[in-house]
């Protein structure tokens, strides 16, 4: 069945044309029918499948349709998401799908002063894409009003509990209506999720695409064993015989991202990172740079790793193991995003061995591992431009400034602590 054939807006359906969007995909095909019948979706699916689009189009249909039937000031979609750069990225689609209708749609997160954001809802906003901490402090300002909210979507729900937004969403249906349309988005899902999920929804339709293998089948993946103090020198090498590919690299911590980026301009790879030190402006600055293709390479922590879209990332690099199994299943999904193909090399050492058998174990299979003869390995060593000196001498000092951003860390802990 094509988009053209479904009974939505003439005007969705021209801008569904002109973003390329001719077919659903199979998570679009399941959801968006249930969702123009007004019923509750409990949604599973893996990252890059289109989960986004899949209650965006239906919402902006449905939002239209009632358009004449609501006060003109009324926030009537409430849609939550974990990060800043993902509330911009759904407000972003809303936005595409909803040219040519009645439905306008605002972004509203932290980093930023909150200023213009009052402005616009007291304009007038039918959706609103949110992060928990900016939703509450306008609602409890007065200048959020959530009780006329016909449609609550919760969007990479798993990972606003791992973030501990759990009490934020209880709190939230304090100011929804009890009668109104929820939808769950998740890319994993276990018994906690579960729990909340099945409180917040009313009869709901379960809806889950290839739950068995949580990756994507465009993306290959892959793990190299590598000695922890060698990961920069395969790094070099892969970045320096792929120059003209997107390359999104991740890290364990944002003081490990600096550190990497810091090595490859050593040999003159140019880099840019992302992770919750960098200011709101910087990080929109960072991520448009690299999604134009201007910047070629990003170092990032998990922050980035969910539900981002971001075009054309041919290569995405574990250079740690993510702390948590799911986040593998999230990182990897950076490229093959889509009908595109991707590829993702996990550099695995071997303290972080315990680490890769929990990841598979959730995966419930092994990851195919890149088998590096010695003479290869050797030889990318040798490759680098950097001495083994120098690199030492960077992860020294590198050492010595995360141990500094520790304290400072649990400085201002004991001091919020002691605070009446």
């Amino acid at each position: 069945m094509k988009f053209e054939q479904y009974p939505i807006h003439e005007g969705i359906k021209k801008n569904l044309a002109l973003k390329g969007f001719r077919r659903p995909t199979d998570i679009q095909f399941k959801a968006i029918p249930h969702i123009l019948a007004g019923e509750d979706v409990l949604a599973v699916a893996q990252t890059g499948t289109g989960k986004t689009a899949a209650f965006a189009i239906p919402l902006v249909h449905l939002l239209d349709l009632r358009k004449k039937q609501s006060r003109s000031d009324a926030v009537r979609c409430l849609v939550m998401t974990p990060t800043h750069e993902l509330a911009q990225q759904v407000a972003g689609v809303f936005e595409d799908f909803a040219k040519n209708t009645r439905v306008d749609c605002l972004a509203v997160h932290g980093g930023v002063e909150q200023d213009a954001q009052i402005d616009q809802l007291r304009e007038g906003v039918d959706v609103v894409v949110a992060t928990p901490g900016r939703v509450f402090d306008l609602v409890s300002q007065g200048h959020l009003r959530l009780d006329r909210v016909e449609v609550l979507v919760l969007d990479e729900a798993d990972h606003m509990l791992a973030k501990g937004f759990y009490k934020d969403i209880r709190d939230l249906l304090r100011h929804l209506p009890r009668k109104r349309q929820t939808l769950f988005f998740s890319a994993t899902i276990d018994e906690e999720i579960k729990d909340l999920a099945y409180s917040l929804v009313s009869k709901p339709i379960r809806i889950q695409i290839s739950p068995k293998d949580p990756v994507s089948k465009n993306v290959d993946h892959a793990v190299a064993f590598i000695e922890m103090d060698h990961k920069r020198f395969f790094l070099e090498r892969v970045l320096k015989t792929h120059p003209e590919s997107k390359v999104l690299v991740f890290t364990r911590t944002k003081v490990r991202a600096e550190r990497v980026k810091a090595a490859m301009e050593r040999v003159e790879i140019s880099a840019l990172t992302l992770h919750s030190d960098i200011e709101q402006a910087e990080r929109e600055r960072v991520m448009a740079l690299f999604r134009s293709g201007e910047a070629r390479l990003l170092v990032a922590t998990d922050i980035s790793a969910r539900g981002i879209d971001i075009p054309n990332v041919e290569l995405v690099i574990n250079y740690d193991l993510p702390d948590l199994p799911e986040n593998y299943v999230h990182r990897v999904g950076r490229t093959g995003r889509g009908q595109a193909h991707g590829k993702a090399v996990t550099f695995c050492s071997p303290e972080e061995k315990p680490t890769l058998e929990i990841i598979q174990s959730f995966l419930g299979k092994d990851i195919v591992v890149l088998d590096i003869h010695q003479d290869d390995y050797r030889a990318t060593l040798d490759f680098s431009e950097q001495p083994d000196s120098d690199w030492k001498s960077l992860m020294e000092e590198a050492d010595k400034q995360e141990v500094l951003h520790k304290k400072r860390v649990a400085r201002k802990a004991t001091k919020k602590a002691r605070k009446p």
